[in-house]
């Protein structure tokens, strides 16, 4: 099973442990602007993910993976996230981008 995780620069991140093994990462730009980085995965058995409010005050909660959708393949992963960002002739690109190691568990 593949699963997205979604950060948002700026508002949150979200971060793999060792239960799930990142492939590729994707940047967002809508107009220019860095709006979202995606990161694909392969979920190896379930966990719970990481989610960082960024700022002030921000909180950080541990999410199941069995929330997360879920692809039987990398390339539906990659499907999902191309239908995700388009929007006909709007300016929005998705660039590949590097990876960041998982943390701990």
């Amino acid at each position: 099973m593949f699963v997205i995780l979604t950060s948002k620069p700026g508002q949150y991140r979200t971060q793999a442990n060792a239960d799930i093994h990142l492939i590729e990462a994707w940047d967002y730009h809508f107009c220019g602007r860095l709006l979202a980085h995606f990161a694909v995965g392969e979920l190896l058995r379930e966990t719970k993910v990481q989610v960082i409010e960024e700022g002030p005050g921000g909180t950080t909660n541990r999410v199941p993976s069995k929330f997360l959708e879920r692809f039987d393949s990398l390339e539906q992963a990659r499907q999902a996230l191309q239908h995700l960002c388009q929007f006909g002739a709007l300016d929005a690109t998705l660039t590949a981008a590097p990876l960041t190691a998982p943390t701990a568990a």
